[in-house]
């Protein structure tokens, strides 16, 4: 914990807890910590409604810790159901549901319970995607105003097993552990070897290295949320970069995918991203939101975020919705000199009847997680 801060002088954190016997023992290793210095944490355990039985198992796990003097408070995820993609799915729902909690109580360090073998797990999986994927999780980072601490990498799981036995707690063993249906869980049962070595990690750093120059020589980005690469080809790094940025996403395009553009850029459309010649703007190629990637309107009201990409810094009317500005782009042809590619990906304010209200808005492009706008210690 020492690394990972600085911490206010009381330290209040939050903790996702699972049930299972990593979150479970993070939990009550965090509050002894905590304690030491006169502050505390908040459990915060998020019921995903997948099983039948699982209001009853967080509710027993709200026990368990309200027995260790652990305050906690349960989250409902609704929405989610069986079928593809569902551990990802169930993921984004949870990460969400855990920020606003976090937030919403104050305490926007929020710990996670990532050992030692998720870890091995996390980096061979990625490996098996391609040259550069071999990277782990961080232990700190930050996302959508919270920030993201992992104190137990260094940890394997059968030490926080052992713990919690010393401590006499019990915990939830989830079967969804076991399940082949799972990438995870397969790199686990099969024993797949992580493939993170010095050379691996050097290799990595060169290519970001080579990326960044590329960027800073070639390419302009615009606070409308677009960019003009001035090359007729890109490092797939940074290529990959730009895409992640411009699509408002978390993860870069699949490695093959972008590497397939990057020797030789032409109009295509990958990650959420339109890439065109760039016209009227220079040589090269416009990377632009593609319009029918943008998220449906958003009802407004201050600094909310729409399409991932845009915050809205004014106080708006009533009723309004924070959205793309569509077809309408047809009324702004000579906006600032912008493609109309690129003004309907533009944010608007909205009348519920869908009329028009507010364009330009009052509003800024943010750079995809992991950043942060708050501090986190005084």
């Amino acid at each position: 914990m020492a690394r990972l801060g600085p911490f206010t002088a009381v330290p209040r954190l939050s903790v996702a807890v699972s049930g299972g016997a990593d979150s479970s023992a993070l939990a009550l290793l965090a509050q002894g910590w905590a304690a030491a210095q006169g502050g505390d944490v908040l459990a915060l355990i998020v019921d995903h409604g997948l099983r039948l039985n699982s209001a009853a198992e967080a509710a027993l796990v709200a026990a368990r810790l309200q027995a260790c003097g652990i305050a906690s408070q349960i989250l409902t995820v609704s929405g989610l159901h069986q079928g593809p993609g569902l551990q990802e799915r169930a993921r984004a729902a949870r990460y969400e549901a855990l920020g606003l909690a976090a937030r919403a109580a104050g305490r926007p360090h929020l710990l996670l319970g990532h050992h030692e073998g998720d870890q091995a797990e996390t980096v061979a999986m990625r490996a098996a995607r391609g040259a550069g994927g071999a990277e782990g999780m961080p232990a700190w980072s930050a996302r959508d105003d919270v920030v993201l601490l992992r104190p137990l990498l260094g940890l394997m799981p059968e030490e926080l097993r052992a713990y919690l036995r010393a401590r006499g707690m019990e915990w939830v063993e989830d079967p969804s552990n076991l399940s082949r249906r799972f990438e995870r869980v397969r790199f686990r049962q099969d024993g797949a070897a992580p493939v993170a070595t010095e050379a691996a990690a050097a290799a990595r750093r060169a290519r970001e290295i080579e990326a960044a120059g590329f960027l800073a020589v070639v390419a302009s980005f615009r606070p409308e949320g677009f960019a003009v690469l001035d090359a007729p080809a890109a490092p797939p790094a940074a290529l990959a970069a730009l895409l992640r940025t411009i699509g408002g996403e978390t993860h870069k395009p699949a490695q093959a995918s972008v590497a397939a553009l990057a020797h030789r850029l032409r109009p295509a459309t990958l990650g959420g991203v339109r890439i065109v010649p760039a016209g009227r703007l220079g040589p090269g190629w416009l990377l632009c939101r593609e319009p029918a990637a943008c998220a449906p309107p958003v009802a407004a009201r201050a600094s909310v975020i729409w399409d991932r990409r845009f915050r809205l810094d004014m106080v708006p009317a009533p009723g309004s919705r924070f959205g793309a500005l569509g077809a309408d782009a047809a009324r702004f042809r000579k906006f600032n000199g912008l493609p109309t590619l690129v003004l309907r990906t533009m944010p608007c304010l909205r009348a519920p009847d869908d009329v028009l209200q507010v364009f330009p808005v009052p509003a800024r492009f943010l750079s995809p997680a992991p950043v942060t706008s708050l501090p986190f210690y005084s």
